[in-house]
């Protein structure tokens, strides 16, 4: 089973290792991500504020200053620690034993905004980019939709396929498989802060449990959710859970 799931705006800082961006999944979308890093690069050392406040999503100027560095020689860590934000928090990967961590490596697969897919533990650097904002003339949402949905599709072919990301991330890629998505209602209304925590705890009780497929995570119970309904459309199984937390 792999396992999508969004990537936050706020990063943890730090790292050890350096950045290898030919180390990242899909070693053929490489010139893809070289010509996007590369727009976003030149784009930092041009250093106007403006541009770099709509891009980063910030308006004080000395919050944009922080942000504007020469990230191909930043420190990398695994994305899945590199994320901060409600989902990451909830999922808490470094609280997590060795068997769950390693779930986490080799099942979630995140969505980047910069780098595009990413398995949970490719190395990444920090790096700063606002959600559906372009970098230059480049729309990254349809840039990457456009050279990743058929490695995405061959990549799943054999695997069950559980959606944890908000809805804008269908912008990068849809399965052209079935897949499962999650959706969390409180009191009858649809919610976006607790869907966030609870992606974050759905994902940590999964790795916990170590699930292989969806047969398996229907029947996993998840303190704080009940199943309210399930509803069927082309390829799409949506699971909406009613929070009772």
């Amino acid at each position: 089973m792999k396992i999508l799931l969004a990537p936050s705006e706020t990063k943890k800082s730090g790292g050890e290792k350096p950045f290898d961006i030919s180390s990242l999944l899909f070693n053929e979308l490489l010139p893809y991500r070289n010509r996007l890093l590369h727009s976003y690069i030149n784009i930092l050392q041009r250093g106007d504020l403006h541009q770099l406040s709509k891009m980063f999503g910030l308006k004080k100027e000395a919050d944009i200053k922080v942000h504007i560095k020469d990230i191909i020689h930043e420190p990398a860590m695994k994305a899945i620690e590199r994320y901060t934000g409600v989902a990451f928090d909830h999922l808490s990967y470094d609280t997590l034993n060795a068997n769950a961590k390693i779930y986490i490596d080799s099942h979630v697969i995140l969505f980047s905004n910069l780098f595009g897919v990413l398995r949970a533990n490719d190395e990444i650097p920090e790096y700063r980019l606002k959600q559906g904002e372009p970098i230059g003339e480049i729309k990254v949402e349809k840039f990457y939709k456009e050279h990743l949905s058929e490695h995405m599709d061959n990549y799943l072919a054999d695997e069950d396929v559980l959606d944890l990301r908000a809805g804008f991330y269908d912008k990068f890629y849809i399965p052209s498989k079935p897949y499962t998505t999650l959706k969390f209602i409180k009191e009858g209304k649809v919610v976006s802060h607790w869907a966030k925590a609870y992606r974050g705890i759905v994902l940590k009780e999964v790795a916990k449990a170590g699930i292989e497929s969806l047969e398996e995570f229907m029947k996993l119970p998840i303190e704080g959710l009940c199943v309210q309904e399930i509803l069927h459309s082309k390829n799409k199984t949506e699971i909406i859970y009613e929070i009772n937390a």
